[in-house]
């Protein structure tokens, strides 16, 4: 398998530099042995497929210690300030994943405020999509994952976790280790000054705010205005978080359930929480025996539960399908319940979180040490299996390749502090199982940073989805650099119908969307929002 791309656009300006020694500082800060990337020449040219954005390529070193050997490709994009009279710099983005191209980011910024005024520069990080990527071996293992595994199928995790980070070791090479948060930092700073710019704005989403910190981390000087929307938590594990992303499932069902209790007369599941959970286990029950409704067995049900729970627009809509399931049990269904049921948890399996590239989500997640005894996994996934399943949770629990790191970290991950650039925003909802929002709390807190809230959300990345408050108090920090209060409320796009709980005087609005049509809207939002 061919490991490296070595394109031609952008390597003419870029020199062989010499090895060994501890770099020498230049007066802007640069390593004289790095200072040839720092100056190379970017040709620009249309990018083949996205339309309004242009794009070039920048050399950058494999191993930044080792910068005369192996070098690697960073595919960049821009799409310039619209007034170039107002312009006030670079705003560089990225949409998370780790593993998520950029390249068509900036088209997500095109009709804000800040198209006016900043050149905002797209990338794949190194090791994804146009830049050089870094690919695994496929795992073929099929081995029985449900979402609410039995004892003999818990080693069934392990295997493929294995099997996967051995796919990994094997197409990898020398590059993986390399394939780095810190080096993508570097990266980042390298296009600064291939850009000939003294210091970037930059905007990130999901893993992009943690990227984000890093950078601010370790080039401090050469950044300005930054915002982190939906973000990681500077102080833990990859996962540690994944547990908090647990936590945030239930927290959604749990809201879920309280908001249907509460409207009892409408969806007849129950007037407490946990009778709507009841409801819920019965069908669970039955379908550990046959087929109900259009589900085939209890990890679909858990799948469908965990994205219709979620997503507070759909809420209604997920309470019909729960008491039309119900019914069915009691030998009064509907017979178009099969149908649309299949229809909706295809919708759900669309959702579901997964790494964009075939390479770099196994290697940047592994920058953590993760737990290396089975038995730490094996406890937790039990524990989710039996108090709450629903919305895969034990799939956040599960080992992953991670956990048989098969390369030797090159460094250690720093600290992540601010000092001496100014201060960002965090954007972060409350519903979000991406990245939790205590995460967020913990990352505003860590850089002293003002945060923005969305309650009653389950969106994942708030700026350009929609909401209103979101984006002005977005725009007006990043173009006029006026913050808003250090704690704030926005809010969001997501919200429940508008369905009156029992006992209230006001009537139910007529002809509420179709929930399938709704969640169709939100799936295709999803695939299309270039956030990971």
């Amino acid at each position: 398998m061919r490991l490296r791309q070595w394109g031609v656009a952008g390597m003419a300006g870029v020199a062989l530099l010499g090895a060994g020694g501890v770099p020498a500082l230049a007066a802007d800060g640069v390593p004289a042995r790095l200072k040839a990337f720092y100056q190379q020449q970017l040709s620009w040219a249309p990018c083949a497929a996205l339309a309004g954005l242009e794009c070039a390529t920048v050399v950058v070193p494999m191993d930044y210690a080792k910068p005369g050997a192996e070098r690697v490709q960073v595919a960049i994009s821009r799409r310039k300030a619209t007034d170039p009279a107002g312009r006030r710099g670079v705003l560089l983005v990225n949409p998370g994943g780790p593993g998520g191209s950029g390249l068509g980011l900036p088209n997500r910024f095109a009709g804000q405020p800040v198209g006016r005024v900043y050149d905002v520069v797209g990338f794949d990080p190194r090791g994804v999509g146009q830049s050089t990527q870094l690919r695994c071996e496929a795992s073929l293992l099929e081995l029985p994952q449900p979402s609410r595994p039995t004892e003999a199928q818990l080693p069934n995790f392990t295997a493929t976790a294995r099997d996967v980070e051995d796919g990994c070791v094997r197409a990898g090479g020398d590059y993986r280790k390399h394939v780095t948060t810190r080096n993508t930092a570097r990266d980042m700073d390298v296009i600064r000054g291939a850009l000939g710019e003294k210091k970037i704005n930059y905007f990130g989403y999901s893993y992009g705010t943690w990227l984000g910190a890093m950078y601010g981390t370790l080039f401090p000087r050469n950044l300005d205005r930054s915002v982190l929307d939906s973000a990681m938590d500077p102080n833990k594990t990859w996962h540690e978080q994944d547990l908090d992303s647990a936590h945030s499932i239930k927290f959604n069902f749990d809201s879920w359930a309280a908001w249907t209790a509460a409207r009892h007369k409408t969806f007849r599941l129950g007037t407490t929480p946990a009778q709507i959970r009841a409801g819920l286990d019965e069908i669970a029950a039955a379908l550990a025996t046959k087929p109900v409704g259009g589900l085939g067995d209890v990890t679909d049900l858990d799948t469908f539960t965990g994205f219709y729970t979620r997503y507070r627009a759909v809420w209604a809509g997920f309470s019909q399908q729960v008491r039309e399931l119900l019914d069915s049990l009691h030998g009064n269904g509907n017979p178009e319940l099969a149908k649309r049921n299949a229809a909706l948890l295809e919708l759900a399996k669309r959702s579901l979180v997964k790494p964009t590239s075939a390479g770099a989500f196994q290697a940047v997640t592994c920058e953590w040490d993760w737990p290396s005894d089975q038995r730490d996994y094996y406890r937790d996934m039990r524990q989710w299996r039996d108090s709450h399943p629903y919305g895969r949770t034990v799939s956040f629990l599960a080992p992953t390749n991670c956990a048989f790191r098969g390369f030797t970290r090159t460094e250690p991950l720093p600290r992540i502090t601010r000092t001496a650039y100014p201060t960002g925003l965090v954007v972060h909802a409350e519903g979000d199982t991406q990245t939790a929002y205590p995460n967020g709390v913990a990352m505003a807190e860590t850089l002293r940073h003002h945060l923005i809230s969305v309650p009653n959300d389950g969106e994942h990345g708030q700026y350009g989805s929609g909401g209103a408050c979101v984006d002005s108090t977005v725009n007006r920090y990043l173009v006029d650099g006026i913050l808003p209060a250090t704690r704030s409320e926005c809010a969001g796009v997501d919200k429940p119908a508008d369905i009156p709980v029992d006992g209230a005087t006001v009537q139910a609005p007529q002809g509420e969307p179709d929930v399938v049509e709704l969640a169709t809207g939100i799936v295709r939002r999803l695939e299309t929002s270039g956030i990971h």
